[in-house]
């Protein structure tokens, strides 16, 4: 007797399979949960829940509530609620979210920005910079090994390392 995988609680129960050996292309909108074995390229909306099963191949720009990676997805995902990406998962393309897991073995080429579900809007991220001031002494004192060896360098005066 074969034994039956679990799939991930979020996926519920599936309404529609596009099984291995299948291909769709096109524009694919639906209600309740779909699960993808096959290869599709496109776009998908919903507000619900997609499955990119193992071995599937999606090429799509992908708006969902939820989405469950397994396979291979290029394109962009933007999901209202959340994104989990299983081994031996590939995304390339960015994420909108404001939900990511990411498990170890899956390959993701992209950006990713977190949004809020309730707002849409960015969460405030701290602008490239230094975070320790650049002028005046080390806050933890002086840095170790000390004054470079030999002096001042040739050309600049004593002190400026």
């Amino acid at each position: 007797m074969p034994l039956v995988q679990q799939q991930p609680e979020a996926a519920g129960e599936i309404n529609t399979l596009l099984g291995k050996g299948s291909e769709f292309e096109g524009k694919l909108t639906f209600e309740g949960t779909v699960r993808i074995d096959g290869k599709l390229a496109g776009e998908i909306f919903t507000d619900d829940v997609l499955v990119v099963g193992e071995g599937a191949e999606v090429n799509a720009e992908i708006e969902v509530g939820t989405i469950i990676i397994e396979g291979h997805v290029n394109g962009n995902l933007r999901a209202k609620r959340s994104v989990e990406i299983h081994a031996p998962g590939r995304v390339r393309g960015n994420i909108v979210t404001p939900s990511l897991f990411i498990d170890k073995g899956v390959i993701f080429e992209g950006n990713c920005q977190m949004e809020s579900a309730a707002t849409g809007t960015g969460i405030p991220v701290r602008p490239p910079g230094p975070m320790v001031p650049l002028s005046g002494p080390h806050p933890g004192g002086p840095l170790p090994g000390g004054p470079l060896p030999g002096g001042p360098l040739p050309g600049r005066p004593p002190g400026a390392g």
